[in-house]
């Protein structure tokens, strides 16, 4: 009876409509970071609080490290209480919406020497907001997924990610023209529609459980195993350095020792050309490492990752470079795609979202502690 309970709950093929809900949800997540990031230093040149840098990237740090953590244990809360973890996901897309629309206004107002200091406060809060919803939305793609093709759902969403950090460049100068309190604007209606896109057709498929994402798994499943807190963080903070790296230290690399060698080209366009690889590798390699094996996959791609980019920081020799940096595309991929479900793989059934925000504080760590140097 079980077995068979098992056979009819268990997914048989990718929800496209859902995994593609969950990829715009995610595409307008990182065109939100590109406009913080682009507006947050004007933003405090233009109010005068450069002073305040150094204390907005530690507090930047701390939120993207310890919210995740708080926000998978709600979701999981949410996960047997209330039948799924859409309200926490829900909640934080409205408080994000919100607060795009608070500092749209804000702006709009040219705020005096008083209202200007709810600037700071808001950025805070939107930092907040994004980090309450990224990591339960995300856990979601096990929902939608049967697990061996996991690295096939995860590869999208590379490719979503990969191409719109592509497009950096020209986002930024849309961003520009629109002025910071249409961008603003517009961020919270985007992800107010992703994410009330990614709740309707979840609640879709959840009705299909009877309403409750749980139920039907706990009525027969008891996951003994234990999970893996440190491997997943670490696995996290892997992705997370590679990541850090490839944006914030590579391109001036990448222009020294190969500008020279394809015309001049910036920095930032030779990135471009690595992410559009990337992009365009990402299904042929989730094939490879769903035949290999997630693990395996991660460990290979890991050390791969870790050791090109070292001998790029060590040795910037154009020739080098150019190998390694070849090297890396495809070591990055692989560790893009087989991480996240990893993570997945390795938490226990009843704290899948709560392992979730382990695994993005640990990607977290990197590039808060690079901010933060940075900005001191």
């Amino acid at each position: 009876m079980n077995e068979e309970l098992a056979k009819t709950s268990k997914l048989e093929s990718i929800q496209w409509k859902q995994l593609w809900s969950l990829a715009s949800l995610y595409g307008s997540i990182i065109i939100g970071w590109i406009a913080y990031e682009n507006y947050q230093p004007k933003l405090l040149a233009q109010f005068q609080f450069t002073d305040f840098s150094f204390l907005l990237y530690v507090v930047q740090g701390f939120i993207l490290l310890v919210t995740p953590i708080y926000a998978g244990k709600l979701g999981d809360k949410f996960r047997f209480n209330n039948g799924h973890r859409l309200p926490i996901i829900s909640s934080g897309i409205s408080f994000a919406a919100m607060i795009f629309m608070a500092l749209a206004f804000t702006l709009f107002s040219s705020p005096g020497e008083v209202i200007k200091w709810i600037l700071p406060i808001l950025i805070v809060a939107w930092l907040v907001a994004m980090s309450i919803f990224t990591s339960p939305a995300l856990s979601t793609l096990e929902l939608f997924t049967p697990v061996e093709k996991l690295p096939k759902a995860m590869a999208v969403l590379t490719i979503v990610a990969n191409l719109i950090y592509s497009l950096e460049p020209v986002i930024v100068d849309i961003i520009d023209y629109l002025g910071a309190p249409v961008t603003f604007m517009a961020g919270g209606i985007i992800t107010f529609l992703s994410g009330y896109a990614l709740r309707k057709n979840s609640l879709g498929l959840f009705k299909l459980n009877g309403g409750n994402e749980a139920k039907p798994m706990a009525s027969f499943q008891l996951d003994s195993q234990r999970s893996q807190y440190r491997s997943i963080f670490f696995m996290g903070i892997v992705l997370g350095l590679a990541t850090t790296i490839l944006f914030n230290i590579f391109p001036d690399i990448l222009e020294k020792s190969l500008g020279a060698l394809l015309n001049g080209m910036e920095g930032n366009i030779i990135l471009v050309l690595v992410l559009v690889l990337s992009a365009i590798i990402s299904l042929p390699l989730s094939a490879k490492v769903s035949q290999y094996g997630l693990q395996q996959s991660f460990n290979v791609s890991a050390v791969i990752s870790l050791l090109t980019m070292t001998l790029i920081l060590i040795f910037p020799a154009t020739w080098m470079v150019a190998i390694m940096i070849l090297i890396f595309s495809f070591s990055f991929t692989v560790l893009s795609v087989s991480s996240l479900p990893l993570a997945i793989q390795k938490a226990n059934y009843y704290e899948k979202v709560f392992c979730v925000g382990i695994f993005f504080s640990g990607v977290a760590l990197p590039d808060g502690i690079i901010e933060a140097v940075l900005a001191y």
